[in-house]
């Protein structure tokens, strides 16, 4: 996958995953990792880190959320 085709680094979740990115190894938040790259690093997590990131990303949805004034739609 070239450069042009990676998200945005943004660093929001804090859930880091060791990943290979234009021939060298980085760290990497869950929310940039590619499509692909997302189900590898939720194979290797056990149901306690699961509901952890769970938690966490509803934490930063709020945060985000209340920042901006941000509302979902009831439709």
């Amino acid at each position: 996958m070239s450069s042009d085709n990676y998200p945005e680094e943004r660093n929001l979740d804090g859930f880091f995953y060791r990943v290979e990115r234009n021939g060298k190894f980085v760290n990497r938040c869950f929310s940039d990792l590619t499509d692909e790259e997302q189900p590898d690093f939720l194979s290797r997590i056990e149901k306690d880190g699961y509901i952890r990131m769970c938690k966490e990303l509803s934490a930063i949805l709020r945060r985000i959320g209340d920042q901006f004034g941000i509302m979902g739609r009831n439709e």
